[in-house]
């Protein structure tokens, strides 16, 4: 939870004693305006009323089918977004009747926006007054490449601004892989087959895309995060901007795909789509049965098994939703208690990269050649040529931010490049000995001769 807090871009720090290691004591923390909460609820209930609006319109034009599906993407999606405020603020402990009656009417979001924006407004009317109840904080910073340990005293009301911002973080990816991801495939299949993009549609589809956007966008922030625990970590305009653009093309080329597949085989392609999201969804259960290990039983205090069992569920379906449409930056290891892999992980990277990148050239290629004509205007290998462009973009913005904006790639073990270098390296090898084999038997049958 504190590896959230900001710091002053060059703090004045001083040294402190200490019996094990050099502390440097680092100013206090400061605290900014939570745009991403305001961000993240603008989000959560524009989608929301759009959804709505579109579920009364085909009610009104008599399409039951559009209106189930586009009714269920949003329930769903809105109740685990409730589950997952409620989870992380521990409500069911406490005494807050208004609170959790707000969360089931699906308006938890606003209330925590409410609260966060008093929490700050307090502290800005008490900004350089001393708080009477903190805690100190230690992380690791790389300031000119040395490492060094830096101590910082928080207060509890900047602890629990950053309670609500990690809240909303989880929040948005809830939204963004379980509800906006299904919502935006469904509404762009809609409109494919209907040749029609009616205006509450077509907003509904941008909030969907600005949603799964932001969502992946910080999927990778908190993955960085998760991974180097001990570590602050800045992530600067550049690098922010790059991972945007990242996760944009990789999400947008990988869903278009996904629904012009769809069209194209109609019920055909529900088994393969089924078939794909359940090899990722029982992948980590396969690998922790076949460890041998035992159910982490300290997630959570006073948890259950049964409320265990419950909490890992709902993380592999949230990872297998990231999955299924764009790279999750972590690999879920449920005998562990963080339940992740903190290693960096190139070969499980790689392997998923290059399993979407077939799969993804496989469904383009079924669309070109079976695809009835649902876009006249265009020329359907100029399209497919197009999708599968933006998809190596993607990768190459991917390769780009590991290999130079990366906020810790000083310490990476091997790097892109050591990678790249190593498989050349081998190919090179190979070849040369490939070419060697034969110069040899020639210079052996002229000595024969």
């Amino acid at each position: 939870m504190d590896r959230v807090y900001e710091i002053p871009e060059e703090p004045s720090v001083d040294p402190v004693s200490s019996l094990e290691e050099d502390v440097i004591r680092g100013p206090n923390p400061r605290f900014s305006f939570p745009f991403g909460i305001l961000f993240s609820t603008f989000l959560y209930c524009g989608e929301a009323a759009s959804a709505l609006y579109m579920v009364r319109i085909y009610r009104k034009n008599n399409e039951t089918f559009w209106m189930t599906y586009t009714f269920s993407f949003f329930m769903f999606s809105s109740i685990m977004v409730q589950l997952t405020l409620i989870f992380v603020h521990r409500d069911l402990a406490k005494d807050k009747p208004l609170s959790l009656f707000m969360h089931l009417i699906l308006l938890g979001p606003v209330i925590r926006c409410l609260e966060a924006m008093i929490k700050y407004l307090t502290l800005w009317k008490k900004e350089g007054q001393e708080e009477p109840y903190v805690s100190l904080t230690r992380k690791k910073m790389l300031i000119d490449g040395e490492e060094v340990l830096i101590e910082w005293e928080v207060g509890h009301s900047i602890r629990t601004l950053a309670m609500h911002r990690n809240a909303y973080k989880r929040m948005s990816q809830i939204q963004a892989f379980l509800g906006s991801v299904p919502q935006l495939t469904y509404q762009l299949y809609v409109t494919l087959i209907s040749a029609e993009v009616p205006l509450g549609r077509a907003v509904l589809m941008v909030f969907s895309l600005i949603s799964v956007t932001y969502g992946a966008t910080l999927c990778n922030m908190l993955a960085i995060q998760i991974k180097y625990d001990d570590y602050k970590i800045r992530l600067g305009p550049l690098e922010v901007l790059c991972i945007t653009i990242w996760r944009t093309l990789e999400i947008t080329s990988r869903l278009v795909i996904l629904v012009l597949f769809s069209a194209t085989l109609k019920l055909k392609a529900v088994p393969f789509l089924v078939l794909n999201f359940l090899i990722i969804l029982f992948e980590p259960w396969v690998k922790f049965w076949r460890s041998g290990a035992q159910m982490p039983n300290n997630i959570e205090k006073n948890f259950s098994r049964v409320g265990t069992l419950v909490v890992l569920i709902s993380v592999t379906i949230l990872y297998a939703g990231i999955n299924f449409s764009c790279w999750s930056a972590l690999q879920l290891r449920l005998a562990d208690r963080d339940l992740v892999d903190k290693g960096q992980n190139w070969g499980h990277m790689g392997l998923h990269y290059s399993v979407r990148l077939v799969e993804n050239v496989i469904m383009v290629l079924v669309f070109k050649f079976f695809g009835v004509k649902v876009l006249l205007d265009y020329c359907h290998s100029l399209i497919a040529l197009q999708l599968i462009i933006a998809y190596l973009i993607s990768i190459g913005f991917m390769l780009l931010f590991f290999q130079y904006l990366h906020p810790l790639r000083s310490l990476f073990t091997h790097n892109v490049v050591d990678y790249l270098h190593c498989v050349c390296c081998h190919w090179h090898h190979q070849g040369r000995t490939e070419n060697s084999e034969p110069s040899f038997e020639a210079e052996t049958r002229q000595s024969i001769v």
